[in-house]
C-alpha cells in the first residue's frame, strides 16, 4: 500500500470515530467504512455545524478587509 493510501486510510477512520463519538451519525459503522474521505469530511461538517455553537447564521465572522 502507498503512503497516500495509508494516510487517507488513517484520516478516513479518524473522522469515523469522531462521527461515532458524537452520537449524531445514525448510519452503521460499515456504511461509513464505505464512504469516501470526501463524503466524510462532508458528514463530520454538517455534525460540527449542527453540535458547535458558533457556527450558523448568528455567530461571529471575521471579514477580510482589503
Amino acid at each position: 500500500m502507498s503512503l497516500l493510501n495509508e494516510v487517507v486510510e488513517v484520516r478516513k477512520m479518524e473522522i469515523i470515530s469522531k462521527l461515532l463519538e458524537h452520537h449524531q451519525f445514525y448510519k452503521k459503522e460499515d456504511a461509513l467504512l464505505d464512504l469516501t474521505l470526501s463524503e466524510l469530511e462532508y458528514e463530520y461538517y454538517k455534525v460540527q455545524s449542527n453540535v458547535h455553537p458558533h457556527t450558523g447564521f448568528s455567530s461571529i465572522r471575521l471579514r477580510k478587509f482589503s
